[in-house]
């Protein structure tokens, strides 16, 4: 057994190099990422450090895009907000489709929270004509690319948070956390009021800025991230608890408790969460998410736009892991639920 590991690792070994010019993130299924020796030497401070600063790079290429006065908002806080982003009869128009209009979406459960998301691809939007207008603002677009830091297609859904609908334990997704190393941004676009006690998105302002303190955190959470003590921090989703970001200087989280036709975009390196929800509660939201290779200097390449393949990305990527699952090479956390509209009740519990 010794002798078909050390060959496998031997095979593998290529490609755990490669890797760290990529935005690959798990400290548990590459051990150069992982390795508790490089990681005290600076690996993964030097891979945070040099990804950030292709981040600045790229949007001041993209710079053009918003106003001054946005960017002055994302460089102090991490996110941008609008209130009252579309017309009130294009959000009145877009709400009406999105709970009328069926199309195949899929769930995932985590605590005793379900996400629902339906993918907004061509063949979706047909039937969707207020949400290709709401796609096509040139605002929408403008500040989605500005955050990603890269001039291409976004994914996007309609995504529905439905919560406690089990009796589990708490969502993972009310710890505070940075998606990964290097910037990367996602959008919500709120359809439906946001109570504060009714699980709102969260975000701690300024900590998409790297500190002292906060790449001291990262060096430190790198070291351990690998022993398994963490299971989603060894994946690259660091976890962080409220006095540890007391200690890197961190000002009190916002909640976004906001009506619908609120925007939100944001820094998803910056510490987030899911805020608490004390009741049984729904919350529908035209969500978009971005994330590339951090460390390309240009802002414009993007596979995926080229091929014309953007908006079937989510599509594509869950009939991927369809097949991996179907091999028993891993599970797809996002199970099919059939064709049914935003606001429908849950159907994978």
């Amino acid at each position: 057994m010794a002798i078909t590991q050390l060959l496998r690792n031997t095979l593998k070994s290529p490609l755990w190099v490669a890797q760290l010019a990529t935005g690959a993130k798990s400290f548990v299924d590459n051990p150069i990422l992982g390795s508790e020796r490089l990681n005290r030497a600076g690996l993964h401070t030097m891979r945070v450090r040099l990804a950030h600063a292709m981040a600045a790079l790229r949007r001041r290429q993209l710079a053009h895009l918003v106003s001054a006065q946005d960017r002055t908002d994302f460089a102090r806080d991490g996110f941008i907000r609008r209130a009252d982003f579309m017309a009130a009869d294009l959000h009145r128009a877009v709400y009406t489709e999105v709970t009328n209009i069926t199309a195949q979406g899929r769930e995932q459960i985590q605590g005793d929270t379900v996400t629902r998301r339906i993918p907004l691809d061509p063949g979706t939007l047909t039937r969707m004509p207020a949400m290709r207008r709401l796609l096509a603002l040139p605002e929408w677009r403008n500040l989605l690319r500005y955050v990603a830091s890269f001039n291409c297609e976004p994914i996007l859904t309609v995504q529905t948070i439905l919560s406690h609908v089990t009796d589990a334990p708490p969502d993972p997704q009310t710890n505070f956390h940075i998606d990964t190393f290097h910037p990367t941004m996602k959008a919500w676009l709120f359809l439906t009021d946001v109570a504060a006690d009714e699980g709102p998105f969260t975000y701690v302002p300024g900590s998409h800025r790297l500190t002292k303190r906060r790449l001291a955190w990262e060096r430190r959470t790198a070291i351990n991230a690998a022993s398994g003590r963490d299971r989603l921090s060894g994946r690259g989703s660091f976890r962080a608890t409220p006095a540890e970001l007391k200690r890197m200087g961190y000002p009190d989280p916002v909640a976004f408790a906001v009506p619908g036709n609120t925007l939100v975009v944001g820094d998803t390196v910056g510490f987030h969460a899911r805020g608490p929800s004390l009741r049984p509660a729904v919350r529908i939201e035209v969500w978009a998410y971005d994330r590339h290779n951090p460390f390309l200097p240009l802002a414009g390449v993007d596979i995926w736009s080229l091929t014309g393949l953007a908006r079937w990305r989510t599509r594509i990527g869950w009939w991927l892991l369809d097949r991996l699952e179907q091999l028993g090479l891993r599970k797809n956390v996002w199970r099919p639920v059939g064709r049914l509209t935003a606001d429908a009740p849950p159907r994978i519990v």
